[in-house]
């Protein structure tokens, strides 16, 4: 679930999840096991791609349908 929800808001802000990654310091290899082996980002990171993405952590882990931060 976090892996197609983290791909679509990429693609949905017009970019791909390498260019998203480098951008907050994540390696590749990293977004390899996001996706392959379905790990989950650590806190730090989930914190960092929800404001990059403008969506909320529970929205990226599927906790939630409602993608808006509530602020």
């Amino acid at each position: 679930m976090f892996w197609d929800r983290f791909y679509d808001l990429c693609v949905s802000k017009g970019t791909k999840p390498n260019p998203v990654a480098k951008d907050i310091g994540i390696s590749s290899g990293i977004l390899t096991k996001w996706k392959t082996i379905g790990s989950l980002p650590n806190g730090e990171t989930l914190i960092k791609l929800a404001d990059y993405l403008d969506c909320s952590v529970d929205y990226l882990l599927g906790r939630t349908d409602n993608p808006e931060v509530n602020r």
